[in-house]
């Protein structure tokens, strides 16, 4: 009988070998553009991010200064915890993220906050890079 738990834990690529705990409110890298705040810690050998977007950020107005590209290169792989945010790929097509949705975002988009509330999420793909200058 094959158990479905042990053939999705096959799957994963992220292994564990130490217990450790840290605070993304002591991070181990802070990234500032304007209006983005993104919190790094690395556990064992993977980085995670906590993002933090204020109203009126907009990918193309903000982390687009740092890294120079016409669109968002990076995948994503996160959970948002409030706030929200629209995202829309080069061909139109968008979503929009709202507090408790997990989201996988492919590279090539933009992406804003609407509303007056700042978006908050953390993501497990992504983080080592995002924000950072090429």
């Amino acid at each position: 009988m094959l158990d479905s738990t042990s053939h999705e834990e096959d799957k994963m690529s992220v292994t564990v070998n130490a217990l450790e705990s840290k605070s993304f409110d002591d991070p181990d890298e802070k990234r500032r553009p304007p209006k983005t705040q993104v919190d790094v810690v690395t556990i064992n050998d993977t980085t995670l991010g906590r993002f933090t977007f204020e109203p009126g950020w907009r990918w193309s107005e903000t982390v687009k200064t740092v890294v120079h590209t016409d669109s968002c290169q990076v995948n994503h792989l996160g959970f948002c915890t409030a706030g929200t945010l629209t995202v829309q790929m080069e061909d139109g097509t968008r979503i929009t993220v709202t507090p408790g949705n997990a989201y996988a975002i492919p590279a090539g988009h933009d992406a804003w906050v609407e509303g007056d509330e700042a978006f908050v999420a953390y993501e497990l793909m992504s983080a080592a890079t995002y924000a950072k200058p090429a």
